[in-house]
Parts: C-alpha cells; sequence; structure tokens
C-alpha cells in the first residue's frame, strides 16, 4: 500500500466519478478504497434486476433504522448500495435534476456556489439524453433515455391527470410540475451506472489503484492535517498515505462514521463510545434527511398489469425477449409515470413526487409482487421537514451505525403526506382510469379520515433510501464542510458524496449526487 496523491475512501457513484476525474490527467497517482467488490451480477445490467440486488447482502449494505415512536417503533430497512458503483447498481435509475430552488436553497443558506446557475451547466455537461432538447445535455458521460415501454393501464393514469386539471410535460427535469414519463439511467436497454459510466474505462490507467474488499478503519493525522487512511483488506491492517488529499466518498451513512471513529464529531457522540475527540465538530452526523415513501395500490380488472407478466412461461418469454432485443419488461425499473404535484392549492411549486407503476407489492419491503392485476402510486414529500441523525454506535468500525430517520416527526410532513393520498385517490375517480380499478388495496376504504390515513402511513412507509446531509455543507457552526466541500479545521480532508448536501432535494438524488462529484473533481484539481 504505497504513498499515493489522491486517496478516495468509498467506490459508489461519487467514488466511481472522483477516481476517474482525478486520474484523467496522469499527473496524479489515486487510490480507491472500497469495502465491496467488483460489479459482476448478470442482474446489475439488467434493469428489472433491481429487485433481486435490494435483496443481496454482496449489493447492499443492509441497514436498519433504530425504531421510533413517529413510525410505530419499526425497525425500516435502509438500502444501501455495496461494491463499485454503490447505490448506483440497486436503485431504481430514475433521473431527477431536482428543482432550480432547491440549489438556490443551497446557496442562501451558505453555500455560496451552489445556486441554481452555478449548478445547471453541469448537470448539461454529465448528461447524454437521448431524446435531446434545449436545456439538455448531448454527448456526457450518463446515458439517460425516457422510459420506452408503453402500457394501457399507464396511458389511463397520464389521461386521468389530465382529466384532474394537471399539465402533462415532456420533460420534468426542465419544469417539474405536472406528469409524464420517468427518465432513467439506461443505455440500450441496459441499467447505464456510474461504474460503468466513469470507472471502468479509468481502470486501464497505470496512475490508478482500485482496492475491492478493503474497509477504511479510520484516518490518520499529523497535527490538524489528515495524512491518510488506516484499511482493513481482507483481514490484514494496512495504512496509505495520501500526500495531497483524503475524499470521503463513503455516503450519507458512512462517511459520518468514519470520520467520528477518527475523532471528528460531537462530544456528546464520542465520548459514550470510547473515542477521543480530536476535533469537534457539532454538525457530523446531524441534519440526516431522507424520502419516506407510501405507496397506495389497487387491485385492477380487464386489463394486464406487470404481476402477472412476471410469472411462468411470461416471464420466460420476457428473458428471451430482453436478451434478444435489449427491450420489454425487463428494461422496467420500480416507476413508470411520475407525477410532481403540490398539496397546497396556493404554492405552484411541487411539493410531492408520485410514482406510478401498473404493479403491486405482496410484500413491499421484500419486492415481492402480487398475482393478481395492481397498480401503486408511490408517494413521497420532496422536502421534508423531519430530519434525524447518523451517528457510530460502536468504536467497532466493522459495527453499523445508528440510523434514526424519525419520519412523520413534523407536523407539516404529516398533513403534505395525508394530502397526497387524497389527491392520489382523486385520480383513480376520473373517467379514464375508474373502469379499470376493482378497489383500493392499501391503506383501504376504511382509512376515511385523516388520522386513519396517517395512522396507516405510520405503520407502513419505507424509506426511498435517498439518505443525505450528514456532514452538510455552508458557513454556519453546524456545517461539516465548507463550500469546497473542505472539512471545516483540518487540513487535507474533504467530503464528496450526498452527505455534504444541505438540505434533500426535490426527487430522487442520484443526479444531484453525481453533479456533487464532477464538482468536487474540478475543486480539488484546481486547489492543488
Amino acid at each position: 500500500m504505497d504513498d499515493v496523491d489522491y486517496l478516495i475512501l468509498g467506490g459508489g457513484t461519487a467514488g466511481c466519478i472522483l477516481a476517474a476525474r482525478l486520474s484523467e490527467s496522469g499527473h496524479h497517482r489515486v487510490m480507491l478504497v472500497e469495502a465491496g467488490g467488483a460489479p459482476r451480477s448478470p442482474y446489475i445490467r439488467i434493469p428489472a434486476g433491481f429487485g433481486h440486488l435490494l435483496r443481496s447482502p454482496h449489493h447492499n449494505w443492509a441497514y436498519e433504522s433504530e425504531p421510533h415512536p413517529d413510525t410505530d417503533d419499526r425497525p425500516i430497512p435502509i438500502p444501501s448500495g455495496r461494491g463499485l458503483g454503490g447505490s448506483g447498481l440497486i436503485n431504481g435509475m430514475v433521473y431527477v435534476r431536482g428543482q432550480a430552488a432547491d440549489y438556490d436553497g443551497w446557496a442562501g443558506g451558505g453555500a455560496t456556489g451552489w445556486g441554481w446557475a452555478d449548478v445547471e451547466p453541469w448537470f448539461r455537461r454529465i448528461e447524454d439524453y437521448a431524446q435531446g432538447g434545449a436545456g439538455r445535455g448531448r454527448g456526457g458521460p450518463v446515458h439517460l433515455t425516457q422510459v420506452r415501454e408503453r402500457f394501457p393501464v399507464a396511458d389511463a393514469f397520464l389521461a386521468a391527470a389530465a382529466e384532474d386539471g394537471a399539465p402533462i410535460v415532456e420533460d420534468y427535469n426542465l419544469d417539474q410540475r405536472g406528469y409524464g414519463y420517468y427518465q432513467v439511467n439506461q443505455y440500450r436497454g441496459r441499467r447505464w451506472s456510474p461504474y460503468e459510466a466513469y470507472l471502468a474505462p479509468a481502470r486501464r490507467r497505470p496512475n490508478l489503484t482500485v482496492l475491492t474488499h478493503t474497509q477504511a478503519t479510520g484516518l490518520t493525522f499529523d497535527g490538524r492535517r489528515c495524512t491518510g487512511a488506516r484499511l482493513l483488506r481482507r483481514g490484514t491492517p494496512g495504512e496509505v498515505r495520501a500526500r495531497r488529499e483524503v475524499i470521503l466518498a463513503a455516503g450519507a451513512i458512512r462517511s459520518p462514521q468514519l470520520l467520528e471513529l477518527s475523532g471528528i464529531g460531537r462530544p456528546d457522540v464520542l465520548e459514550p463510545i470510547g473515542v477521543p475527540v480530536r476535533h469537534e465538530l457539532p454538525g457530523v452526523g446531524e441534519h440526516y434527511t431522507d424520502h419516506y415513501a407510501l405507496r397506495v395500490n389497487w387491485r385492477l380488472h380487464g386489463v394486464r398489469s406487470l404481476n402477472e407478466s412476471t410469472r411462468g412461461w411470461r416471464l420466460a418469454a420476457a428473458v428471451a425477449r430482453w436478451a434478444w432485443r435489449r427491450d420489454g419488461i425487463l428494461t422496467l425499473g420500480p416507476a413508470l409515470c411520475h407525477g410532481f404535484v403540490s398539496t397546497d392549492p396556493a404554492d405552484e411549486r411541487p411539493d410531492t413526487q408520485f410514482l406510478f407503476m401498473h404493479a403491486s407489492y405482496e410484500n413491499a419491503a421484500k419486492r415481492v409482487l402480487d398475482r393478481l392485476p395492481g397498480m401503486t402510486v408511490g408517494i413521497i414529500q420532496q422536502r421534508p421537514r423531519s430530519t434525524g441523525t447518523i451517528h457510530a454506535a460502536s468504536a467497532d468500525p466493522l459495527a453499523p451505525p445508528a440510523i434514526t430517520p424519525r419520519f412523520l416527526s413534523d407536523p407539516d410532513d404529516r398533513r403534505r403526506v395525508v394530502a397526497a393520498i387524497r389527491i392520489a385517490r382523486r385520480l383513480v375517480t376520473r373517467p379514464s382510469l375508474a373502469p379499470l380499478v376493482e378497489r383500493e388495496m392499501n391503506p383501504g376504504p376504511a382509512a376515511d379520515d385523516d388520522a386513519a390515513l396517517l395512522a396507516w402511513a405510520r405503520a407502513t412507509g419505507q424509506t426511498l433510501y435517498h439518505p443525505c446531509g450528514t456532514c452538510r455543507m455552508g458557513t454556519g457552526d453546524d456545517a461539516v464542510v465548507d463550500p469546497r466541500l473542505r472539512v471545516r479545521g483540518v487540513e487535507g480532508l474533504r467530503v464528496a458524496d450526498a452527505s455534504v448536501m444541505p438540505t434533500i432535494t426535490s426527487g430522487n438524488i442520484h443526479a444531484p449526487v453525481i453533479m456533487v462529484a464532477e464538482r468536487a473533481a474540478e475543486m480539488i484539481l484546481a486547489d492543488a
């Protein structure tokens, strides 16, 4: 384990991008360290394989939240990608830039240089959007396409939205408000992950070393300067020194834990687990935010859904079709159509995201589909006010951290999710959709008042695994990194992943994480 110029800890989405960009010139020696392995599973390239990967311990850290009263004192699964490519290998591939106001809010809150005018050109730079259009990127490393498959139930859902008075939009990444088909990270019918887009082409470079099955157990220091990291590689301890910088890219769950295990964080967290305080930073592990997902579903009749198409001879035919033509139902992720809606009639800015799929789960947590026809509208509040914490629970670097989301703890969140359920229910009464609906399965007709709907939301919701904010960027006392992503009060150490996001963006966060990593690489090279 020789000295390097840049040491990147974490080989997920951000880590793949940083490794590719920092090694691109050939002038710097770069090492990427990842606890998981290389992406070899055949399910990775098959878009519909995400359900299998979410159940795989080789690809999912499979964390769980601490029980909390606001979600019925139950542990909630918190998926997190494991292996080169990270969550970009197991997510639903949905690509959402977010709203301009999200980033202007970042800048207004102290993340100078991260307003919409600053980040929008970066989104265009990374994109290769098949459908094109003004304001969208072409020729970038991230292949994108609108969902290609069309189904009668999905068309009926969009028609019902129009009958409800909502606009149908062609490109929600230019104007989010309305309904339409999702855009996904796919290329020629296959998942297009950050590993394929960035790291795979870079791995042949002689100045880039990639260590898999290697756990970072702590950072090393010389006074206030971070000099490298302690590693555990297949059970053998070692150490790597970084001549220029160490970059944490382990994600919003692991990055704060690694800081805390290295003595950077809150004394009231570190002292009880026996970790000496090296540098007090009160924001480490705080401000954890995620999207809490509800799934309202209905039994259908007179029309086929995905449920029946994934069994028996139909599934065999779908596999053959994908192998031969790279199309059909195996190109589908968890959602066909979107709806970005406002639950407040006085505010046109969307605060809720719908994810429509002509399928229903027998077990949502385990991604097991029903046998009879069904459809689902997933509901997420885009900018929840409820925040939680992620902290090291032990000095053992191999032990999982304590994850406490506190979903639905804020009254405003509770009000908005109930209002969103009522909007989804209203859609199914419209003429285009109503004839196809046999009955509502969840939450069911018995949940007819706000209290019952909230009780159902508390008892059944799951995370959409969009954790962020635990090493937030800014200038205040609770900021962990400055606007150039340098850990405050420490030299030679940055964080560049979802943990630095000051607030969660309006929609799936994979696209913002790609943007953050690209900008981080440019900042690091410029500062060199």
